[in-house]
C-alpha cells in the first residue's frame, strides 16, 4: 500500500476539543487538510475550530448517544462523499474497581469508547470506501495491551477497540482503505482529570490521588499526534507511544497471564515508597506511564 496522502483531502476527527484531538486537528491543518471536527464539549470545540486556518467543519456531538451520533454522521456524509481520514478518538475513563462501579456507569464507558468507535466507523466507511487511498485510526490505550486493577471498564473498552480494529485492518485491505491502532501511555490529555470515579470508591481516596496520576501524564499531545501521523503516513498497521507502552506490550506478550503479578509487585513498592495505600493502583489512570 503507498503512502497516506494528507494534502486535499478530508479528515474526521473525534474528541477533538482537546488533547489529542485537537493536537490532530492541527498537525492535519497545517499538511493540508480540510477538518470535520467532533467532540461533545461545544465551547472547547469551537474555540479550536475558530483557531485554525482552512476549511474547518465542527459537529457538538455525544458519542454515548447512538442517535445523536447516526444524526451527525449522516451530516457529514452529506456533506462529504468522500473522506479521506477518520480517527476516532474519544475517550472517557472510570476509576474504582468492578464492584465498586454501577453497571450503568460501566455502560456509559461501553458506549462512548467502543460503541461510539463502531457507530461511526460503520456510518462513513462508504465514504472512506469512495476515497482512494484512504484510512482509518481508532484510538485504544496501553489498557488495550495491559488490564490493570480498576480499570476494568476502561480497560473492557479498549481491549474492544483493538480487536475491533485488528479484524478491520484484514477486512478493509482488499478496498485499499489502510487501518491503524494506536496505543497511547502517559499522555498530557484532559482524561485524567474528566474522569469519573465509581460511585462505590469513597471520595477521600478518589481525591487523594487525582493529582498524583495528574502529575503522571507528561507527554505532549503535539508529540503524540506526531507519532500518530507518521504511523499513517507510512501505513503502519500499529502505534505505540512512549516507551513505557513500547516496554510494557512487550512485557505482556511475553508474560500474557504472569504480568498482572509484576505490575501488581511494582504498584504495591510504589505505594509503600510514596506512602500511600497499597488500593491506590485501583485508580490508574488511563494512558498514564502505569
Amino acid at each position: 500500500m503507498r503512502r497516506f496522502e494528507f494534502a486535499g483531502g478530508t479528515a474526521v476527527v473525534t474528541g477533538a476539543a482537546s488533547g489529542i484531538g485537537e493536537a490532530l486537528a492541527r498537525d492535519l491543518t497545517a499538511r493540508g487538510m480540510d477538518l470535520v471536527l467532533l467532540d461533545v464539549d461545544a465551547a472547547r470545540l469551537a474555540s479550536v475550530a475558530a483557531s485554525l486556518p482552512g476549511r474547518v467543519e465542527q459537529h457538538v456531538v455525544d458519542l454515548s448517544d447512538a442517535s445523536a451520533t447516526a444524526s451527525v454522521a449522516s451530516k457529514v456524509l452529506a456533506d462529504h462523499e468522500r473522506i479521506r481520514l477518520l480517527v476516532n478518538n474519544a475517550g472517557v475513563a472510570l476509576g474504582g474497581r468492578f464492584d465498586q462501579v454501577t453497571l450503568d456507569e460501566f455502560e456509559w464507558v461501553i458506549r462512548v469508547n467502543f460503541l461510539g468507535t463502531v457507530r461511526l466507523t460503520h456510518a462513513l466507511l462508504p465514504a472512506l470506501k469512495a476515497e482512494p487511498g484512504s484510512h482509518l485510526v481508532n484510538l485504544s490505550s496501553l489498557f488495550g495491551i495491559i488490564a490493570p486493577g480498576g480499570q476494568a471498564a476502561y480497560s473492557a473498552s479498549k481491549f474492544a477497540v483493538r480487536g475491533f480494529t485488528e479484524a478491520l485492518r484484514q477486512e478493509l485491505a482488499v478496498d485499499g482503505i489502510g487501518v491503524t491502532a494506536v496505543h497511547p501511555g502517559g499522555i498530557k490529555t484532559r482524561i485524567g482529570e474528566s474522569a469519573k470515579v465509581g460511585s462505590g470508591v469513597p471520595p477521600e481516596y478518589a481525591a487523594a490521588h487525582r493529582d498524583d496520576w495528574k502529575r503522571l501524564l507528561t507527554l505532549d499531545p503535539a508529540e503524540a499526534a506526531a507519532v500518530i501521523l507518521r504511523g499513517v503516513e507510512r501505513r503502519r498497521g500499529r502505534v505505540l507511544i512512549t516507551r513505557t507502552a513500547k516496554v510494557l506490550d512487550v512485557l505482556a506478550r511475553t508474560f500474557p497471564v504472569g504480568y498482572t503479578k509484576i505490575l501488581a509487585a511494582a504498584a504495591r513498592r510504589r505505594d509503600v515508597s510514596a506512602g500511600s495505600p497499597q488500593e491506590s493502583s485501583t485508580l490508574l489512570q488511563p494512558d498514564s506511564p502505569a
